[in-house]
């Protein structure tokens, strides 16, 4: 029997966090060619303006685009999106919760409690924030589907960024928690990237690119393309009987440590 994929993401809305460049940018733009409408946030409303043009010129397939500036960890800010989306849309049917910090090295004993207050917010709080509001105003009539992004990080210790990764660890868990306490009528799932080719990315590896990928399975480093693909997949129909999963989108990295 033939099996055609079929995704039904044209005409869903999907709000996305952290959409100003990067993944969530590239997860914009896949959901776009899917025909969705979109509420994209960042705090840079330069950058997200600039995203959602490109939008516009690049995917032609895509419904209603609106932005909303907002700090991922403010809860007023969040609310107001959400809504935006009510007013616009009636609703949101996907959440893709991308926004988080960049690791802060140092060890635990050493840390800066205020920079673990928010990383923690950013990281960890702040979906659980989205996903409550998604749900109180949309999900809980409407169903949907929520991904959060996290990182291969939450799955392997590491020297230096030890708190970065409990977040993740931490957010990886509430992606199970939330899948069981929202069904039937909302999957919760979780997609954990490897190393992407971002800026970020570049900044960490200092020039090691090159030998960071050769070590790994896959021989590249992950593109932001990959995360987006895995998105639309997990908030589409094909996984319909997928909830509380963490999808890892690494090339491999985690089946050989050490790869950076």
């Amino acid at each position: 029997m033939a099996v055609a994929l079929q995704t039904g993401l044209a005409g869903k809305t999907a709000l996305i966090t952290g959409a100003s460049r990067g993944i969530g940018a590239a997860i914009a733009a896949a959901f776009a060619d899917q025909g969705s409408n979109l509420v994209l946030t960042a705090r840079d409303s330069e950058a997200l303006n600039a995203t959602t043009r490109a939008l516009h010129d690049a995917h032609p397939a895509a419904g209603r685009v609106l932005t909303c500036t907002a700090d991922v960890t403010d809860t007023q800010a969040a609310r107001a999106c959400l809504d935006t989306a009510v007013r616009a849309f009636g609703g949101i049917d996907i959440l893709v919760n991308n926004a988080g910090t960049r690791p802060d090295l140092g060890n635990l004993v050493d840390a800066d409690p205020d920079q673990l207050h928010q990383t923690t917010q950013t990281n960890q709080l702040a979906a659980i924030t989205w996903t409550a509001l998604a749900w109180h105003t949309s999900m809980v009539n409407r169903g949907g589907a929520v991904i959060n992004i996290v990182s291969i990080s939450g799955l392997v210790t590491e020297h230096g960024i030890g708190y970065y990764n409990a977040t993740k660890a931490a957010l990886i868990h509430l992606t199970r928690q939330l899948a069981l306490e929202l069904a039937p009528t909302v999957r919760v799932n979780a997609i954990a990237p490897g190393l992407i080719d971002t800026h970020l990315t570049h900044e960490a590896l200092a020039g090691r690119e090159d030998h960071t990928a050769r070590r790994m399975p896959l021989r590249r480093l992950g593109q932001a393309d990959d995360v987006a693909k895995a998105a639309v997949f997990l908030a589409g129909d094909a996984a319909s009987w997928i909830t509380g999963h963490t999808l890892v989108v690494d090339g491999g990295a985690t089946i050989r440590p050490n790869v950076a």
